[in-house]
């Protein structure tokens, strides 16, 4: 009697690829390796060492993304035998770039994490699971970015199992994503400080956009004078 299509996928799916920060290139492998010791996991950062692996090494992985601005190209995520999940440190109402600077402009009384299926739209693919915290009234962006941080990382912590085991796809929630998807554009458009803003404005803008975002941050033109706001 032959084995089933199950049984071979869950032999022939051995690896996967992590696709995220050092630190968690450090930590987010022992997790995984707690539920599935014999797995092997290819940590990569960048989309030049995602372009550098093998479609034979695709054919037999499954990538986790964890908090990462690297955009993965439909073509990888095509060749990829067991999926791609990543893990977006915003909660669904907060879809794109920087979902915390979003979340507290709008002063956002709910945020968290949310894990979910990679396609070729960025956060726009299934929601497999969620963990949802209330904001504590006057929270700093770095508190609020540690905090959707540690919601990010018991999400990985409670899938962590299924996916480091199962060849198999998680269940998709009924739950949507946001209508709107913040980007890069987007956030440099509001560090923009018109010269007629009013204080309670210019107040919530650098609370939500004051940290930057590595590229853009509140600035001020005046007579041909771009001032760039410094956080000490």
């Amino acid at each position: 009697m032959g084995r089933s299509s199950t049984t071979l996928d869950a032999q022939t799916f051995k690896t996967v690829i992590l696709l995220s920060g050092e630190i968690e290139q450090q930590n987010l492998p022992l997790i995984l390796k707690r539920f599935n010791p014999k797995l092997d996991i290819v940590p990569v950062g960048s989309a030049a060492q995602l372009a550098a692996l093998s479609p034979t090494l695709l054919a037999k992985a499954r990538l986790l993304a964890f908090s990462t601005p690297v955009v993965v190209p439909a073509a990888f995520l095509n060749q990829l035998g067991y999926g791609a999940y990543n893990f977006h440190p915003g909660s669904p109402d907060y879809p794109g770039w920087h979902p915390v600077s979003f979340a507290l402009y709008d002063q956002a009384r709910v945020f968290g994490a949310t894990a979910h299926g990679m396609v070729e739209k960025v956060d726009a693919g299934p929601i497999i699971d969620l963990e949802l915290f209330e904001v504590e009234p006057d929270i700093t962006a770095e508190d609020l970015s540690l905090a959707a941080y540690a919601a990010a990382v018991r999400l990985f912590w409670r899938l962590a199992e299924p996916l480091a085991t199962s060849p198999d796809a998680p269940p998709a929630l009924p739950i949507p994503w946001g209508k709107r998807k913040t980007s890069r554009q987007v956030f440099a458009r509001e560090c923009e400080i018109p010269l007629d803003i009013s204080a309670e404005e210019l107040a919530r803008r650098v609370a939500a956009f004051g940290l930057g975002d590595g590229l853009s941050a509140p600035t001020v033109t005046l007579h041909g004078f771009r001032f760039r706001l410094v956080r000490e």
